[in-house]
């Protein structure tokens, strides 16, 4: 068995040191000692402001190539790091974070119910979202389960 400390350096390796390992875990986001999901989701928010001054057409293009460049980043972290969805890893969290608010107006309020209903979403993990995780593999299933939650975000988000 590795040691709390030595493993902790492992994780800051990977994560800090390779450009994959930044991305994964939301530029040190995903370090944070408690709720790195929630940290990673906050971390997306400044940039969910920038991707929501484009352009429609350029929008849904990009969160395209990040959602595939997450599947790459998130999947060799993981592999690096010998585990299969660790929970440092939080691109996922802010691409799902990025789709969630792709259609409501830049207001705080609509951001902050997103926020909240994504992260419980993401918490519980209601049907089929927990199955996802079981039934993708490597980095697009660490992508799916978020994806899945920010689509019942947004479906909620929809009916408000």
């Amino acid at each position: 068995m590795i040691p709390l400390l030595e493993q902790d350096r492992e994780l800051r390796r990977v994560a800090l040191g390779t450009p994959q390992g930044l991305l994964a875990f939301g530029f040190g986001s995903g370090l944070a000692r408690y709720a790195p999901g929630t940290m990673g989701t906050i971390a997306a928010i400044p940039f969910a402001i920038l991707l929501k001054s484009l352009p429609s057409i350029v929008y849904w293009p990009v969160l395209l190539v990040l959602f595939l460049l997450g599947i790459y980043v998130c999947g060799i972290t993981a592999r690096r790091l010998g585990r299969h969805d660790p929970g440092g890893i939080v691109w996922d969290e802010m691409v799902a974070y990025w789709l969630t608010v792709a259609f409501l107006p830049v207001q705080w309020t609509w951001w902050l119910a997103a926020f909240v209903l994504f992260r419980l979403f993401d918490i519980l993990k209601p049907w089929p979202i927990r199955q996802s995780e079981k039934f993708f593999k490597g980095g697009l299933g660490i992508m799916a389960d978020d994806i899945i939650a920010a689509l019942y975000t947004m479906a909620i988000l929809a009916l408000l």
